[in-house]
């Protein structure tokens, strides 16, 4: 069966990567997402069960039968159904022979070609009763190799040639599938979903992705093998009579769709090992497809290797010696170690401390709420496992931008960002374009131009005047690879839980806050002057005093019950150390590295006994 992207030269490299990195046992579950013609499902068998996905049944249905041992087909049926479907005078004239031949003008197959591949349907479908799900597998699968030999296609069936080619014109034959003899092959679980939306349904131990690399759509250019497998009577376009193909669309086969999909799979699959096939031909550059392996998988594990691999060609296209095909592997990490940064350069982060700060929060079944009092980046927030978080900030700006993130579909919201950059010719070191646009935020201070701003301003930094007019200048960054990455991963894991907004006082938030509240309040630092602390900034600055006045609010809260974490700089500073030893509070050391220009301590103090999680 001649198909885009079979993986039949490259199966051999694949394995051998698969063997040397993973574990392997009888017990273990490979699971190939997007199996095609099955290439690479069928040579693992040999070493593992097997689980197919792909959005065509016609393709879970010929990679089935690949993997079906065939010595015994077909015994309830009292005769060779090769003998029966090979009798050149078996022909049937329905919708399949009148739709795909030039009984309606269309040259797909020659008239009795489709008056045979139609026989044929019929008669398998009419034994069905009398197979096991895999003969009759076996037996499509067989019917699907048979039909490529004779079709009048460039090897697609998106359109058919307008001259007959000599490959058409052979007679039909309905051969006998090559596939395996190992008895113990077999295929553990199929499915015909969209990856990205099963994925976490799906228990497996190695995941495989061989996506579509390029706008190709696989349900236009085999709708006419889908209508054979499926053997329905679908309505169909007037020119290629293609069925219906919404329902196969694939994001993996849109730009920005497809890195949404791609790190939404990783994100939430349960398998140990993860390899993806990838070409750069491909929507996705190997730089994201790091970014968002490293984020999920052990960064150590991580492995690209460039495969060597001859592009097809003929006569008249050209020779695309740029053409690589590439493996990607990784080791997953377990979910709790998995850490999502904000998509914002904001000073005073705590994106390099969430994972030591995770081990001393409250266990989620004692918190019915979760306030992240100072959100600014929403580092901590964001991943927290609690089902209901609030996001303060004094910085109704910074507010909106946050919430922008949250209420947007993650697509529809990159590609406006990328429209905008667009729309006003933002790009690096532009620096009129970048004070113009800045103009327009003054008229118009929208979420979406103020992170455009940030994206390609000095540092990427979030700085206001005393208008709270934005007023950061240009600078040398851009929307790169790595923050295309983190505003996936940040707006599709904020959507786990509930978030609410709010913009106001430290005190009010506090004052409504009781038993099963936990509160995490990460100030600004008093002995340190930022972009939001000096009170320049039209929003109010951060002294001693406003030290005292948190530390006053916090016992108040305690005392009606609620939890807190509070983080501070570890800077000599005696007003915390001696409030916590006052009240008895748990004061906890941490070691930070959060650069290497940033070797400050940070230390926590917590009102309760610490539970770690697990």
């Amino acid at each position: 069966m001649r198909y885009l992207g079979c993986k039949d030269l490259l199966v051999d490299d694949i394995v051998s990567l698969i063997r040397e990195r993973c574990e392997i046992s009888e017990s273990t579950v490979f699971f190939d997402a997007f199996c095609g013609t099955g290439a690479v499902a069928v040579a693992m068998s040999s070493y593992c069960h097997v689980v197919i996905n792909d959005i065509l049944k016609c393709c879970t249905t010929y990679a089935k039968g690949r993997l079906c041992n065939p010595s015994q087909i077909a015994k309830k049926l009292g005769f060779n159904p090769f003998e029966v479907l090979n009798n050149p005078k078996g022909k049937r004239k329905g919708f399949f022979a009148t739709t795909y031949s030039p009984y309606c003008d269309r040259m797909y197959f020659s008239k009795e070609n489709a008056e045979r591949i139609e026989f044929c349907r019929h008669e398998i479908e009419k034994w069905k009763k009398k197979l096991s799900e895999n003969e009759f597998s076996y037996l499509l699968a067989c019917l699907l190799d048979s039909v490529s030999d004779v079709s009048n296609t460039a090897g697609v069936y998106g359109a058919f040639l307008k001259k007959w080619d000599r490959r058409a014109l052979k007679p039909f034959v309905f051969r006998r599938l090559d596939c395996l003899t190992n008895e113990r092959a077999s295929v553990a679980g199929c499915y015909n979903h969209h990856t990205e939306d099963n994925i976490k349904n799906v228990e497996c131990d190695i995941l495989y992705l061989d996506p579509p690399y390029t706008q190709n759509q696989y349900g236009t250019q085999y709708h006419l093998l889908e209508t054979l497998v499926e053997n329905d009577c679908p309505s169909v376009s007037k020119i290629t009579g293609s069925r219906p193909v919404t329902p196969y669309r694939s994001k993996w086969s849109r730009d920005i769709d497809v890195h949404v999909a791609f790190e939404k799979t990783i994100a939430e699959t349960k398998a140990k090992y993860i390899i993806l096939s990838y070409s750069n031909d491909g929507f996705m550059t190997p730089e994201f497809i790091k970014d968002v392996m490293c984020r999920y998988g052990k960064e150590e594990s991580f492995l690209q290797k460039e495969l060597g691999y001859k592009k097809y060609t003929n006569k008249k296209s050209k020779r695309d010696e740029t053409h690589k095909e590439y493996l990607f592997f990784i080791e997953k990490k377990t979910n709790s170690d998995v850490v999502v940064d904000a998509p914002l350069n904001y000073t005073g982060s705590k994106a390099g401390l969430v994972q030591k700060l995770k081990k001393f929060i409250p266990p989620k079944e004692k918190i019915s709420l979760c306030v992240d009092l100072f959100g600014g980046g929403f580092n901590f927030g964001v991943n927290m496992p609690y089902q209901r978080i609030v996001y303060n900030d004094i910085n109704d700006r910074v507010v909106a931008l946050i919430q922008m993130f949250y209420e947007n579909d993650c697509s529809a919201l990159i590609k406006k960002i990328k429209a905008t950059i667009n729309k006003y010719g933002i790009e690096k070191g532009n620096r009129d374009s970048y004070l113009k646009l800045r103009e327009l935020y003054k008229i118009n201070p929208s979420p979406l131009i103020l992170y455009v701003l940030i994206l390609y301003g000095f540092q990427q930094q979030i700085r206001f005047n005393g208008k709270k007019e934005f007023n950061n200048p240009p600078g040398n960054r851009w929307f790169n690879e790595c923050l295309l990455s983190r505003c996936i991963s940040f707006c599709r894991t904020m959507k786990n839980n509930r978030v609410d907004f709010i913009s106001d006082s430290y005190e009010t938030v506090l004052q409504t806050l009781g038993a099963g509240s936990f509160i995490y309040a990460d100030p600004p630092y008093s002995g340190t002057l930022g972009v939001y602390n000096d009170g320049k900034r039209g929003f109010y600055g951060w002294t001693s005093k406003s030290d005292a006045l948190l530390l006053n609010s916090l016992d108040a809260a305690s005392q009606r019950g609620a939890k807190f974490m509070l983080s501070y700089v570890d800077d000599g500073n005696t007003l915390i150390v001696d409030w916590a030893k006052k009240n008895n509070y748990h004061l906890i050391h941490l070691d930070s590295n959060q650069g290497k220009y940033n070797r400050r301590k940070e230390l926590i103090v917590v009102n309760y006994e610490n539970e770690p999680i697990g």
